[in-house]
């Protein structure tokens, strides 16, 4: 039986499992929004938002498949709770920046910690993740403005949402692989 690997990059593993965490309650953050828009009737919004969650889940997936490929345990915690209620569309998208700004922060402290252990593999990992949040931050940025230029004619944001952002994404060949096929 061959030994266990000896983990040098102890802290980025550690985060990196954290960080699987955060990716889960953030699919469950868009899933909220997602039935908020849902149970407001307006499906375009909702069905952005689940997409979102897939996304958010399929990320979670590929951190999962990468500590597996380097031979490391998983562990997979509990996520804290989501805000399930808004007062409007612009808070319910306002919170999805946030969100993503706040992941954005977690996702450089990860890539800063895989380059501080020496955690050249980590860090390379970690470079595809910085440019999805550049484009994240910047589609929830776009979104919000248009939420807040169609001050509360809701019906205007999901004419721009079916018109600008309803087209089937195409899958990222640069992506890493996800865990379980990113199903």
């Amino acid at each position: 039986m061959a030994d266990a690997p000896i983990d040098d990059h102890v802290n980025f593993h550690k985060m990196l499992h954290e960080q699987i965490g955060r990716e889960f309650a953030a699919s469950q953050q868009y899933i909220a929004i997602a039935i908020y828009f849902d149970s407001i009737h307006l499906p375009q919004l909702a069905q952005r938002f689940y997409a979102q969650a897939g996304e958010e889940r399929s990320h979670a997936m590929m951190m999962v498949q990468y500590l597996l490929d380097r031979d490391r345990e998983v562990r997979i915690g509990g996520i804290d709770p989501v805000v399930a209620t808004f007062e409007s569309a612009r808070d319910a998208v306002a919170l999805a920046l946030n969100q993503e700004r706040q992941v954005t922060r977690q996702i450089t402290e990860l890539t800063r910690t895989a380059r501080a252990d020496d955690d050249f593999l980590g860090e390379r990992f970690m470079q595809w993740f910085l440019q999805e949040q550049v484009e994240e931050v910047a589609s929830m940025t776009t979104l919000l403005e248009v939420v807040e230029k169609a001050a509360g004619n809701i019906f205007d944001l999901e004419a721009y949402v079916a018109r600008e952002l309803s087209g089937a994404a195409q899958p990222d060949p640069t992506a890493p692989k996800a865990a379980g096929g990113g199903f």
